[in-house]
């Protein structure tokens, strides 16, 4: 195809044909071109939604929608943080925000180590359904994108705080309720519903292999009908099969195993012990070792067998379940299923209640232990 000598061509000499094939060819290039595109396009959106379905499929069975929590007023402060009155999804709640401290005044690997623990804590918990341990709801890790609601609006958390839903119990802590009747103390029959309660609360634990290792009254919360229920698993872990495996100093100053105390192996009796001093407070509304200090209550436990006084007005039935509970030699601690049969033979009917000071009549049945 020649171009005359004003720049035009001539239409004799034009081939139509090689024009054709050019065209085709354009087109199918830009067709082609169109679907890749498109297919591109297809095989990106099916990443993103994969993507997706991983982060649901590896979403934590106990994770919470932050979008459903309302939270309101504090009700508690601990070490690492603090408890909330909350509604999650139209539930009355009570939710533990643990704070690990301001961003960068931890290390990577503590960081770390706080999470694995926490990961460890609501795993436990989220396994759980009894009608003596607090019912569990759910929890998140904090990030920095999580929002939380409160009724004056939004504030942000910090990607090292972490937050705990359990169900609200309106009842308090235990102990709180021991201490309210410290001078005129309990009915026999009270006094037995409570160890029931606890003792079967934690025979249940032990059931699933699971050791709660700080059994203490202010662990355990009461419920609108005085119902014992067994919270915080914040050291709880599941037991290990060889007790080499389970060391170290965790609990509680006076609730103490003298094995845990001395740094020996130990299993689930740990949990015993501490249910028998658990007992005697729950008896005496009052507290063990009040006066002595961490290291005279150490060696007096371990070295001298110190334990509480048992008052003299204490039926013998009761105080023997304190006695075996809390013996020096875990293997001849009796098994919670054993203690929750042991309780509901005693009879209540002839009461046998912790008679208050003021009442003793010459009884000197209740006094403080004044130590090693």
């Amino acid at each position: 195809m020649k171009e005359g000598n004003d720049g035009f061509v001539r239409a004799d000499q034009i081939d139509l044909k090689s024009l054709d094939e050019q065209l085709q060819r354009h087109l199918i290039s830009r067709a082609w071109t169109m679907e890749k595109k498109k297919q591109e396009q297809q095989q990106q959106q099916q990443q993103q939604q994969q993507d997706q379905n991983q982060q649901v499929t590896t979403r934590q069975e106990w994770e919470i929608d932050p979008s459903k929590l309302v939270i309101r007023s504090i009700i508690g402060r601990g070490t690492f943080g603090t408890v909330h009155r909350g509604v999650y999804d139209g539930l009355d709640v009570a939710v533990k925000l643990l704070d690990w401290g301001e961003e960068g005044h931890r290390t990577e690997a503590e960081i770390a180590s706080l999470r694995a623990a926490f990961t460890q804590e609501v795993t436990v918990w989220n396994k759980l359904d009894h009608p003596n341990v607090t019912k569990f709801i759910g929890a998140t890790m904090g990030t920095s994108e999580l929002n939380i609601q409160t009724d004056n609006g939004h504030f942000d958390i910090s990607r090292n705080v972490c937050c705990v839903v359990v169900e609200y119990l309106p009842g308090g802590a235990l102990k709180s309720f021991l201490i309210k009747n410290i001078r005129k103390k309990l009915a026999f029959k009270v006094v037995m519903q409570l160890a029931l309660d606890l003792a079967r609360g934690l025979s249940y634990l032990h059931s699933k292999k699971i050791v709660h290792r700080d059994v203490k009254t202010e662990n355990m919360l009461l419920d609108k009908t005085r119902t014992v229920k067994i919270a915080d698993f914040g050291v709880a872990r599941v037991e290990a099969s060889n007790p080499n495996d389970m060391t170290g100093e965790t609990g509680t100053l006076g609730y103490m195993a003298p094995e845990v105390l001395n740094g020996n192996p130990y299993n689930r009796k740990c949990d015993v012990y501490s249910f028998g001093i658990c007992l005697w407070e729950i008896y005496c509304c009052d507290m063990p070792y009040p006066d002595l200090s961490f290291s005279e209550v150490t060696a007096a436990v371990v070295r001298q067998n110190l334990r509480p006084e048992i008052p003299r007005c204490c039926p013998s039935s009761f105080a023997n379940v304190m006695k075996r509970c809390w013996d020096a030699n875990p293997d001849k601690r009796p098994e919670m299923g054993e203690v929750v049969s042991m309780l509901e033979a005693i009879d209540t009917s002839k009461g046998g209640g912790m008679i208050p000071p003021d009442q003793s009549q010459g009884c000197l049945c209740f006094h403080r232990n004044r130590g090693p």
